[in-house]
Formats: structure tokens, C-alpha cells, sequence
């Protein structure tokens, strides 16, 4: 397997941080980059272009997501997304009521920004989840009141893979909205879902719903919020009036080209995509669970979106393993991509009840459309390799 090594690239086993971008996308974004370089706001004929440009991108988007061109809002990425649906949304409710609704587990683009809007006088309830990453439809119900202006729960969990019952959270929050007389906007994080569920913001029921270019092979630092037509919202950034004032300053035409492209590429192919990495799941699952003893899978083993696989490694601390992974050429991760650089046991996994040996124990694995089944069982000897000789140098079984 090593000679596999020296005639590859290096094993990618963390999609869920970040994806190569895709070279199709790449030359479509080039011109863009050089010789098509005019501000879209100017009204001679090569601003034009880049006008036109831009609404065609905005007009592919909608059509993937069955909305609006007018519902679309380009972003810097998915926190600026998040930032802008959470705040923008509660204010445009604020004579209604200031109580917020999210989950425990949610990425700390929404977490932090709940905790910011606390400061600013409004009530937050963070549902717990159970020991299987899924939140109960039931306590968003139960946390509800006339005061609530949105919840806030995410389509694809970053960390372990889960998958909330968007459809049926949107379903209930509005009928226990209607039977309080008042209205309450539900804003989905999908920054995971792209090219492995269906982001139909009208199946789905969402009023607002986030997306980020580069964890679906598009470039970093563009990012979609899709924003209901006519829902009370307070943009995030005034100025200019760009994005019909919902988002003001110069469109990154190259970044919003980029990420259409990105996004049409992987919709076009969700089933073939699907089909191939919820294969290599398996075989990853199996080959780690067959060869390594006093594993834990995190999340659901079940719902869980087909890419991203999260275990817990007894006895052992995860950053050796991913130094030791590092030197195989196989590169994972020990959570978010956010907050790998700390210390602190992941938040996820201890609000689904993991304890904290067992949270920093945990790595995450997440496959991409370019992994094949040699990448696998190269990742999988190596873990094991590794894990054994981590585990005979301490007093892991004794």
C-alpha cells in the first residue's frame, strides 16, 4: 500500500473542511479574473457584461434551489450567510417578539451569533439533542411561544454526518406559529447538503437557507443565502443598495460565477455522486470497525448524510493520530474545520453525551467525489497502523 502512496496524491479524507476546486470551474471564473474585470454597477458595455453575467448565475441558482432569482442573495460564505439570515430575520420580527430557537450542535457560525444577539436582548433556547446527533421536532414545539421570531436548525451536521427532519421541524414550526396567531421565520445552515440531498427550498419549507461555494468544489469566500420574498429581514451591510439593498458592495463576479457553476455541477449528479461515495462509506465503515478495536461511531448510523463518517478511538487522543496520518499522506480531521486549532473538546459531541476522553478521541472522515476505494483501504491500514502503535505505547487494555 505504500507504493499506492508514492504513485498518488496524497489521501483527502476531509471534504466536509473544504474542497479542491473544480478545474470547469475554475475557467469559467478566469475571465472574470482578467480581461472581463468591470464593476457590474457601471453602465458602459463591459460593466454590462459582467451585469449580465452575474443574473445569469443568479438565475441558474434559482432554478437548482426552485426559487426566485429575486431570493437569492450572494455572500462572503456560509457564515456571513448565517450571520445575516439569523440577525436579519429576528430584527425584521423585533416588534413581534425577541425569543430565538436553535440547536446545541449547531456550527458556531449560528452558535456565536445567537450568543451576540443575547447581548443585544433576545432570548435564545438551544434544544438539546439525543445521543444520535438528532433533535426532537417535539422540544421546538415545546421551546415555542408568542415571542419566538426564528429558528435556526441545520440540514447536515458538520461534525458527525446527521441529518435533521428539515421538512418536518418547517412543517410543525408553522402550524404552532399559526395556532399562536403570530409568524416565526426557519432558517436552515445547508452548507453540508450540496450534492448529496435536495436543496428545494419549496419541498424543504425554509425561509431562509445558507450555502457556501467551497465545501461544494467552488471557490472560497462566496457563499448564497436564499431569502423568501417578502419576509420581514434588516440586511446585515447597508451601503451601495447591491443585492436589491439586502446586502450592499461590489458583487464578486468571478466568486458568483464560480459558485453557480459549482452548484450546477453537483446537482447534475447527485445520484451518480450519491451512489459512488455512500459506497465507499460502507467500505470505510467496515474496514475501520473490522480492523480497530473499542471504536464508537458518532452520530446516526443511518440518517446520516453519505460522505461524512465521525468515530471516537478509545484510550487514544485524536491529534497523534492525524500527526500519524499526517506522515501516511492521509489527511482527516478532529472536527470542524473552525475550531480544530483548539483545544476544547468539540461541542457536538459532548451535547450528544460523549464524555470528554471520548470527544478528543474523536476523528472525522469525509469522502469526496474524486476518492476511490484504493484511497480507503490505504486510510483505513494507516489508521489502524497507527492506532495500534499509539495504543501499545500507552496503557490502553492493561
Amino acid at each position: 500500500m505504500t507504493e499506492y502512496l508514492e504513485n498518488h496524491r496524497p489521501i483527502y479524507l476531509d471534504h466536509a473542511a473544504t474542497t479542491p476546486l473544480d478545474p470547469l470551474v475554475l475557467e469559467k471564473m478566469l475571465p472574470y479574473m482578467s480581461e472581463m474585470y468591470a464593476n457590474p454597477s457601471s453602465l458602459y458595455s463591459m460593466g454590462q457584461q459582467s451585469r449580465i453575467a452575474v443574473d445569469n448565475s443568479r438565475e441558474k441558482i434559482a432554478s437548482i434551489l426552485n426559487c426566485r432569482p429575486t431570493e437569492i442573495i450572494f455572500t462572503s460564505g456560509g457564515t456571513e450567510s448565517d450571520n445575516t439570515a439569523i440577525k436579519g430575520g429576528s430584527q425584521g420580527l423585533s416588534q413581534q417578539g425577541n425569543h430565538i430557537i436553535t440547536s446545541s450542535i449547531e456550527h458556531h457560525a449560528v452558535l456565536n451569533t445567537c450568543y451576540q444577539m443575547q447581548d443585544q436582548g433576545y432570548d435564545t433556547t438551544f434544544i438539546k439533542v439525543g445521543s444520535d446527533g438528532l433533535v426532537n421536532p417535539q422540544d421546538i414545539l415545546n421551546a415555542m411561544t408568542d415571542k419566538t421570531v426564528l429558528v435556526s436548525i441545520m440540514y447536515v451536521n458538520n461534525e458527525v454526518g446527521t441529518i435533521q427532519p428539515i421538512k418536518e421541524i418547517t412543517k410543525l414550526v408553522k402550524e404552532k406559529a399559526d395556532s399562536l396567531n403570530t409568524r416565526v421565520l426557519v432558517h436552515t445552515d445547508a452548507v453540508q447538503a450540496p450534492g448529496y440531498l435536495s436543496l428545494d427550498v419549496e419541498d424543504l419549507g425554509v425561509d431562509l437557507m445558507s450555502l457556501s461555494a467551497h465545501k461544494f468544489y467552488g471557490p472560497k469566500g462566496v457563499g448564497i443565502l436564499y431569502k423568501k420574498r417578502r419576509i420581514p429581514f434588516v440586511p446585515l451591510i447597508s451601503g451601495g443598495g447591491q443585492e436589491s439593498n439586502d446586502r450592499s458592495g461590489t458583487e464578486n463576479v468571478p466568486g458568483i460565477i464560480g459558485i453557480s457553476v459549482a452548484l450546477d455541477l453537483v446537482s447534475s449528479k447527485i445520484d451518480e455522486t450519491v451512489s459512488k461515495v455512500e459506497g465507499l462509506q460502507s467500505r470505510l465503515m467496515s474496514g475501520i470497525e473490522e480492523r480497530i478495536p473499542k471504536v464508537i461511531l458518532n452520530g446516526h448510523r443511518t440518517k446520516r448524510v453519505v460522505n461524512n463518517l465521525n468515530y471516537s478511538f478509545s484510550g487514544i487522543e485524536a491529534e497523534p493520530v492525524l500527526l500519524g496520518l499526517d506522515l501516511s499522506g492521509v489527511y482527516a480531521s478532529s472536527g470542524s474545520a473552525c475550531s480544530t486549532a483548539s483545544l476544547e473538546p468539540s461541542h457536538v459531541l459532548m451535547a450528544m453525551g460523549l464524555n470528554v476522553e471520548l470527544a478528543r478521541s474523536s476523528l472525522r472522515f469525509t469522502l469526496g467525489a474524486n476518492n476511490n476505494e484504493k484511497d480507503v483501504d490505504y486510510a483505513v491500514n494507516s489508521l489502524a497502523s497507527v492506532i495500534e502503535q499509539l495504543r501499545s505505547m500507552s496503557s490502553f487494555g492493561r
